[in-house]
């Protein structure tokens, strides 16, 4: 029995193409004098913004990049900085991107309907998420609990975030599906024990803004489609849809599997 759906924010309810912490890491970064590629940015989408930040310092594009500009690999100290430049700038455009994606609050009234409860959770900071979750209300998109890594102690692939909506709830992990464009958020259904399926035509693998994904040829897209399937299929998805207003089926497919007493 499903009895509760745990969303994910950008590229999944919200900014097509989760394009807003993409751009804003690229700009911390090239204030640094350093030009990350959009590719080596997505590549750990979801996490806290931190963590993330922490993780591309890592990346040996990155490092070559930063040895090339400064003479010297990225000191220790930088995550700091780098974080702290990042936090103003994101809140800034943050809510220039982050409208709620097309069918997205629909599709909720159906899921109601169904009587799931609806849960969130995100790689932004608290701050961030008050912001959005307002902007969301008055596009039509309320969820039941919204929940950041400041408020449960650890950000993706930790299940900390879902464990806790879980409590919140009253239900077990098995009778949630998690939903999420990234593989971090993969990662944080399975660590979880939940059910999984991975958005992606409106998320960060495709990476496309709305206007970008219309003008884009039908091979291209149909080529964007099948390498996000198959990359969130491998990160362990058990399904994968192309967004929200499109996953009831396989949702209902998750949930026809659960009562037989399959478990994820």
């Amino acid at each position: 029995m499903i009895k509760a759906l745990i969303f994910d924010w950008a590229g999944t309810t919200v900014d097509h193409g989760s394009l807003a912490p993409v751009l804003t890491l690229e700009r911390v970064f090239a204030d640094s004098g350093i030009r990350v590629p959009h590719t080596v940015i997505r590549r750990d989408m979801g996490m806290a913004k931190r963590d993330h930040i922490t993780r591309l310092l890592l990346e040996p594009e990155v490092v070559g990049a930063w040895s090339a500009a400064h003479r010297e690999p990225p000191p220790a100290d930088e995550v700091d900085r780098l974080y702290a430049a990042f936090l103003p700038l994101q809140m800034e455009c943050l809510l220039r991107y982050s409208h709620v994606l097309a069918g997205v609050p629909e599709a909720i009234a159906v899921f109601r309907g169904m009587g799931m409860q609806i849960g969130s959770t995100t790689g932004y900071t608290r701050a961030m998420l008050d912001a959005l979750v307002a902007a969301a209300e008055e596009e039509g998109y309320v969820p039941d609990a919204a929940l950041t890594p400041e408020d449960s102690g650890a950000g993706r692939p930790s299940p900390a975030m879902c464990m806790a909506i879980c409590r919140q709830f009253a239900i077990e992990p098995h009778e949630c599906i998690k939903i999420g464009d990234t593989p971090s958020d993969i990662a944080e259904g399975r660590n979880a024990g939940m059910w999984t399926i991975g958005i992606t035509r409106t998320g960060n693998m495709v990476g496309l803004s709305k206007a970008d994904w219309d003008t884009t040829p039908a091979d291209e897209q149909r080529a964007l489609l099948e390498k996000a399937e198959t990359e969130l299929l491998g990160q362990g998805a058990h399904a994968v849809a192309e967004s929200v207003a499109e996953s009831l089926p396989q949702i209902e497919a998750i949930i026809s599997r659960s009562t037989h007493d399959e478990r994820p």
